[in-house]
């Protein structure tokens, strides 16, 4: 705290094994500011008290994430929650994933203690359109007994419309640091009664060049007020804007061990689908997969819920384990799941803590882990003892970078397959009746059939019979493909140039990022193509302002943008080559500060 200065889904779990310890070392770091007003020590920990509810939070907190299904706080929540609510200074450092938006969006949602909407109490600035809104969501759903009002302001979207917003009341505010500004010059945003600023995804903001916006927003603040940084990495940039805006930050690092996966033979593979699409999707890889017996991994106990009604109604024979059950509950599934009564178990991660059932063959991620850790334990279900297991994972393309966290993690990558078409899907379910008629061939009791061929044989040949008699098996077996096609999106997963696993994003094995300048060159993966806007320096244009926009609105990162020139009257971005005509399209269709440019490709 300074008297000058200025998610996601989050998965609430601790489950790591032997072979995946998360290790969270706390510090304290001394900074070179006078202190401001000293906070309070965290509250100490009721060791009666277990879960979100041993950190002090609100009750409407508590309620909201019990009716979402979380059981247990990640581990930066758990480290992180108790010195935010006691007003500190934090500085974290933590994987995209582990769980960190609720680790500031819990304490910044504490903060509204009954008070109506009006100015904001808490700024969040994100570095991506994508992340304002994920993040907004969060704040949604865990303060929906509060009535916060969360507002994301971002670049892309027509201003008009969160003025309006901002003018009506707002609790908290989500932003990318271009549009926030945008908002403070206009005085649309009052900061005078912000108590908390959050800067989120810091290393990934710098990257992006916004640099100089973050430092005039955090100058922009009139009085003390709580500063929290979470950052991936902590590049000597981040401990510069730390040691200046931040008053003695209690230091979170989220240190991962030596983390190997599965020792076992296990084919690790990953399916691009819309989250709309996912119980279709995981029907269609499972009736293709046929497991000898599944664990399926949910977020939440809802979540569990929903998905074994689902697969119970697509024929599955599906159990559900969460830690809603009482004991009793919990050892008739399991009974269920050992003698092969149950075929499918789909589960949170508490509830699977300790489960050992020798028939699995496979694990499946209904969403990606948001801790790379618990993949880890995951897939270790299967594999063991030299036996040969399989790990799915279903990821919405937004979930890229946390499929890179694992790979980085694992050092073992992940390939990234097609959804199963129908046409696939009937001819696996043709080779599966294949396979079964063969198997009753061998059977000893066939002539016991004979008066069945002798009755119809008078009505067709013995080959039409045969085609019939197959016919009727098939459809009894449940092999009816009465189904809509999934739509095709594993293009939006980015692949390595040599067609393995999943997009050599920043920092996945085999991925040599070069280093662009301040204003986000980098790793382009090929050629680079080039793209005119006729917005220059007159226009107040700056390079954070393009690397901003066309980040928000296409699916490329702060890395894959630059060389960047700016002129008077005019800008030239460099982008992959590829995907020129892809942010043409999409910047043509939005405003950058304000202002519709012209846009085309840019040609010396």
């Amino acid at each position: 705290m300074r008297d000058t200065v200025s998610d996601t889904n989050t998965e609430a779990h601790t489950d790591v094994d032997s072979d995946a310890a998360t290790n969270v070392a706390t510090e304290t770091a001394p900074t070179e500011t006078a202190a401001a007003e000293p906070a309070a020590e965290p509250a100490a920990i009721d060791p009666a008290e277990t879960g979100f509810s041993a950190l002090g939070l609100r009750p409407e907190l508590l309620k909201a994430l019990d009716d979402l299904g979380y059981e247990e706080p990640t581990p930066i929540q758990r480290e992180t929650i108790p010195y935010l609510m006691a007003g500190k200074d934090l500085l974290g450092q933590a994987a995209t994933g582990t769980g960190k938006t609720a680790a500031f969006a819990l304490p910044a949602l504490h903060l509204i203690d009954g008070r109506a909407a009006s100015k904001p109490i808490a700024l969040v600035l994100v570095p991506t359109r994508e992340l304002a809104m994920q993040v907004s969501e969060a704040f949604f759903r865990y303060g929906k007994d509060l009535n916060a009002k969360c507002v994301p302001v971002y670049g892309g979207q027509p201003i008009f419309r969160q003025l309006q917003a901002l003018d009506r009341g707002v609790h908290i505010v989500v932003g990318t640091p271009g549009r926030v500004i945008d908002h403070i010059g206009r005085g649309s945003l009052n900061l005078d009664g912000i108590k908390m600023v959050v800067l989120d995804e810091a290393d990934e903001m710098l990257d992006m060049g916004f640099a100089d916006d973050i430092e005039s927003i955090l100058e922009s603040v009139p009085h003390a007020h709580q500063t929290v940084l979470f950052s991936a990495t902590m590049p000597p940039r981040i401990n510069s804007i730390a040691k200046r805006y931040q008053t003695d930050p209690v230091k979170i690092n989220v240190v991962r061990g030596d983390t190997k996966a599965s020792a076992g033979k296990v084919r690790q593979c990953a399916y691009v689908v819309q989250r709309n699409h996912k119980p279709a999707a995981l029907g269609r890889i499972l009736d293709i997969e046929s497991p000898g017996g599944a664990l399926v991994f949910c977020r939440t106990r809802t979540e569990v819920d929903q998905l074994t009604e689902t697969m119970n109604a697509r024929g599955y024979r599906a159990e559900a384990l969460h830690g809603g059950m009482d004991q009793a509950q919990r050892d008739r599934v399991m009974s269920r799941l050992r003698d092969g009564t149950a075929e499918l178990l789909v589960a949170t991660d508490v509830a699977a803590r300790g489960l050992d059932v020798d028939t699995l063959t496979h694990v499946v991620n209904y969403d990606v882990p948001s801790a790379p850790e618990s993949y880890v334990h995951r897939i270790g279900r299967v594999g063991r003892a030299g036996r040969e297991g399989v790990a799915i994972t279903l990821a919405e393309p937004r979930e890229q970078r946390l499929l890179a966290n694992i790979e980085r993690l694992t050092k073992q990558a992940i390939t990234i397959e097609k959804v199963p078409s129908i046409a696939d899907l009937r001819a696996a379910q043709l080779e599966q009746t294949v396979a079964s008629i063969r198997e009753s061939l061998a059977a000893d009791d066939l002539d016991d059939f004979y008066p069945v061929l002798n009755a119809l044989s008078g009505e067709a040949n013995p080959q039409r019979i045969a085609l019939a008699a197959i016919r009727l098996f098939h459809e009894l077996a449940g092999n009816v493909v009465d189904e809509t096609e999934i739509p095709d999106i594993s293009h939006r997963m980015e692949r390595r140039p040599d067609g393995g696993g999943a997009s050599a994003g920043p920092g996945r094995p085999g991925s040599k990022p070069q280093r662009g300048n301040d204003r986000g060159g980098g790793d382009k993966g090929g050629t680079t193509g080039f793209v005119y806007i006729s917005l220059g320096r007159a226009a107040g244009i700056r390079p954070g302002d393009l690397v901003g926009a066309i980040a928000n609105e296409t699916d490329l990162v702060g890395r894959e943008i630059g060389p960047i020139k700016i002129t008077e009257k005019f800008a030239v971005v460099g982008v992959p080559d590829r995907s020129v005509d892809k942010v043409i399209g999409a910047l043509k269709l939005t405003t950058i500060k304000g202002k519709k440019p012209t846009v085309r490709r840019y040609t010396d």
